[in-house]
């Protein structure tokens, strides 16, 4: 998949500038992919420019004019294309599992400390995508919402996104577990 694809995807539902672009990668799209507002940037430019969204600017009389962003029909086009096409596996490349893999050769005192700071962080996550969860089916059921909604892909996607941060919290809080028992067991021998 190409930056292109998660930006075509982000601007389906409306109009967005490129900073209300950047906010809803941070809010959502980030959950699968990442990308800097610096990249975003350059993929509006390059969007436009091969005719897969279009901008208009919009004068603003208290702050600087902005470009709105749409897609375009060839955009849909690309995203029907990319959707029909085989999807590669994910691959994990995560640099604290590598440095847990060499736990029994390292400090692991501070791999505790990590694993602790990235349990947090997947728990704030993991409250954020609760929030946006919510947020998007309102008052309606979870069940209610996937058989009836509007849009169900971003949905689907911020489940993906809760799951993901969820298994990241219950690893980091296992292994700091293990590792915890680990040294007191090795404190007693």
């Amino acid at each position: 998949m190409a930056l292109r694809h998660a930006v075509l995807a982000a601007l389906l539902d409306e109009e967005l500038s490129g900073y209300q672009l950047a906010k809803a990668f941070d809010l959502g799209v980030a959950n699968f992919w990442y990308a800097q507002p610096q990249q975003l940037y350059t993929e509006l430019a390059r969007l436009e420019k091969d005719g897969l969204i279009r901008g208009r600017e919009v004068v603003q009389d208290t702050r600087p004019n902005k470009r709105l962003f749409q897609v375009t029909d060839a955009g849909l086009a690309e995203l029907e294309h990319f959707t029909a096409t085989a999807t590669k596996p994910s691959f994990i490349r995560d640099d604290l599992a590598v440095k847990v893999q060499a736990a029994d050769h390292v400090d692991t005192e501070a791999l505790i400390a990590q694993l602790t700071e990235r349990a947090a962080f997947a728990q704030a996550k993991t409250d954020l995508f609760g929030r946006l969860l919510h947020t998007m089916r309102g008052e309606r059921t979870e069940e209610e919402f996937l058989r009836h909604g509007e849009r169900i892909g971003p949905y689907l996607t911020c489940l993906r996104g809760l799951a993901f941060e969820q298994g990241n919290r219950d690893w980091c809080e296992r292994t700091i577990a293990i590792l915890r028992d680990r040294q007191v067991a090795r404190a007693r021998h």
